[in-house]
Formats: C-alpha cells, structure tokens, sequence
C-alpha cells in the first residue's frame, strides 16, 4: 500500500468511526418518549420522563459538539501532516529515541488536555449542574486534575517508558513482552486500586455498625461469602449520582457503597444491591472479564507488532522517516473499528453478566427490592427508559432498565 493509500485509509476509518456514533446517538435521542410504564407509575411521571429526554438531548448536542472538534482537528493534524511535524521538530533537539518518543507523547497529552478542558469544564458545572447533579467545586475539579496528570506521569508515563524501550530494544518480540508486563499491571490495579488510587480523589471510611451492616454480614453469611471490607465512598463530594462497585480477589476484595447510595435507599433495597455484586463474583464475571480483557490487550500488541517497523505508516503521517510514535498513532487509528466490534462483544457479555447477577440477587435474597433500587436509580439520574435497540447493543454495557424489571418482576 502506498504512503498515500494509507492516510487516506486513516481519513476513511476516521470519518466512519465519526459517524456511526453520531448516527447512533441521533437514533438513540430521537427515540419517541413513551408514556409511563404501569411498573414505574408510582416512581415517574410524565413530567420527569421529559426532563429525562431533555437531559439525554441536551447531552447528545454538547457531546455532538466536543465530539466534531475533536474530529475536525485529527482529521487536520492527519491530512496537513502536523503529527510528523511534530515529531520532527523534537527530533530537533537531538534526543535519543526513547526520550524523543516521549517528549512526543508528553506533547500530545498535554495538548489533547488543554483542548477538552473547556468541554469537560462545561459539561460538570454547566449541565451537570443544570439538572442538578453536579456537587464538584471548582477546587476539587482542578485538583482532581492536577492530581490526574501526576498519576499520568508516574504511572501511565512509567508505563510508556517501558513499552517503548521493549519497542526500541527488543524488535518485533516487544508484544509478548510488554503482555508480560500489562498483566502484572491489570492484576495489581484490581488488587490495590482501592487501596492505592481511590484515596487519592475520595474518602472511604468503614460501613458503621447498624441494621445495614448487620443485614449485609447476615446475607453475605447465608450465601458463603465473607466479607470484612466494607467501605463508604464520599460519592456527594462530586455528584448527587449513587452506585456501588466490588474491587479486589481474595482476602483483598472489598465492597464500596457511595455516600449517595445510603441516603436514597432503605438497608433492603442495599442488600440487595451489594447480592447483585455478589453475583458478579460468586459467577466469576469479574475473573472472566480480566481474561478477556488480557486478550484483547495480547492481540493489540500482536497486530501493532505486525507493522511497527513499517516506514509507509510514519511516512503517511507527515513525518521524514521511521517513527515509532508516528506508528503507534497510525496503528491507534486503524485499530479503532477492531475495537468497536470487540467493544460490542464485551458489552454484549457484560449485559449478559448483569442478568445473571439480577437473578443470583433474586434467588439469594428477593428480587423486588433490587427493582426498587433500580427504579429510584433511574428516576434520579434521569436514565433513559427508551434507549434505541442499536444504540443499546453498541454502547450499553447493562441491560436497559425495563428488560431488566421484567425478569425480577416475573
């Protein structure tokens, strides 16, 4: 394939990436909004289920809008060759080749940052806030990423340096390497992300003694599973939304209940939400979803190997010569429509996953209350209750709400 050839296949791929999700989001937005379902009468009403849509709309015309600059300016930095000028002008300065590869990469993080600043500023304390649920301060907003770019430099920079040196040092057998390397590193962050990381941004205290913690080591006793981590997340400190997530293998999983979460359902309804992440591990969803996470990331590795080296990819970019950078931007690019269709097995899994922790939860302990508790999730962080079906089996990674009540309300 000649050197033009492949820009504009990076052009095509990226135009196509471009429209399937808007043309996607369009369809998901105009969905027609349908009258309150009998089963969320007394939790929603037409008013609200507006309000809803109003939010979804008002998300998709930003999202539109941040989601073409971001396309308009990669498409200009592909076809006026502004990455390989880049990249050449800090071969200026006579770098080695690790450390130019990452002056590169500092360069474009920095400069992609700087970009969406103005938009994820927007979208916390204009729309979020707009709806009402925004509880970020413009403190914590900075903060968090002051802190971000520190974790970047640290972790993900430490990262890079090793993946480029293996690329650098080791040929074409860097992949099975820095494999190697990426699942130690998947392992530990599952392990230790909520000793290690979480602090960083959120307080968790222990779940104080009381007629929750006792229902909660009640039922985590009936289904032969022991639990002495059990956390609160200071979730209010940016968000009125609530959640909960399972972290860790053995005698290092923990529970996390946000803040949030507490003050909107009764101790039934939490039990039943910490069985639904029960279920996610007494099924090993969570072992699986690392196995096949650590594929994807293998067979990533194995197709960039397949033309690192590849002189036409640099080239294409607008640089002089070979570039590892400039390869591994192409590659990005060209890999991305791989990764959507991995995207859409991996949501399709997951789906599949959280029925099966609906029904542990239902055969566990009762179904009626997780359906509460999904219901007053929905209600409050304005969800849509009409997503469109290609839109859902593209993007969503949990079953849409109504599919969902159906099966714990049989």
């Amino acid at each position: 394939m000649s050197v033009e050839s492949l820009k504009y296949l990076l052009v095509g791929v990226l135009v196509f990436g471009y429209s399937v999700r808007k043309i996607l989001g369009y369809l998901n937005v105009t969905n027609p909004i349908p009258d309150v379902p009998d089963t969320l009468s007394e939790y929603l009403s037409q008013s609200k289920l507006q309000e809803s849509k109003d939010y979804q709309r008002e998300n998709f015309r930003f999202k539109f809008l941040a989601g073409t600059f971001s396309f308009l300016v990669t498409f200009l930095f592909i076809t006026q060759g502004w990455f390989g000028a880049i990249d050449t002008w800090v071969g200026g300065f006579g770098f080695q080749p690790l450390i130019k590869s990452l002056v590169f990469f500092g360069l474009v993080f920095v400069g992609s940052d700087i970009l969406s600043l103005p938009f994820d500023y927007y979208a916390t304390f204009v729309i979020e806030e707009k709806y009402g649920f925004n509880k970020t301060s413009v403190q914590t907003f900075f903060s968090d990423k002051i802190k971000g770019y520190i974790l970047s430099i640290l972790v993900g920079g430490g990262l890079l340096m090793v993946f480029l040196w293996l690329i650098h040092q080791m040929g074409k057998d860097f992949w099975w390497q820095f494999w190697l390397v990426a699942v130690v590193f998947m392992v530990l962050v599952n392990l230790f992300y909520t000793a290690w990381i979480l602090p960083l941004f959120n307080k968790l205290t222990p779940l104080a003694d009381g007629e929750l913690k006792q229902k909660i080591i009640h039922y985590a006793q009936s289904v032969n599973f022991p639990l002495d981590n059990i956390f609160v997340m200071d979730g209010s400190k940016r968000s009125s939304k609530a959640n909960a997530f399972f972290s860790g293998f053995g005698k290092r999983k923990k529970v996390v209940l946000y803040d949030t979460l507490l003050e909107q359902h009764p101790p039934d309804e939490l039990v039943a939400v910490l069985a639904h992440e029960v279920g996610h591990y007494k099924k090993k969803h969570i072992v699986w979803g690392m196995v096949a996470a650590v594929f994807q990331v293998g067979l990533m590795l194995f197709l960039l190997a397949q033309f690192i080296f590849s002189e036409k990819m640099s080239l294409a970019l607008g640089g002089q010569a070979w570039s590892a950078e400039l390869n591994i931007i192409g590659f990005t690019m060209l890999f991305a429509p791989i990764s959507m269709i991995l995207g859409i097995g991996m949501n399709w899994l997951s789906r599949k996953n959280e029925f099966e922790a609906d029904a542990f939860a239902k055969e566990t302990f009762e179904g009626r209350p997780l359906a509460e508790a999904l219901k007053t999730l929905s209600v409050k962080t304005l969800s849509n209750i009409n997503p469109h079906p290609w839109y859902v089996f593209v993007n969503y990674s949990h079953p849409p709400l109504l599919e969902r009540l159906d099966r714990l309300e049989r």
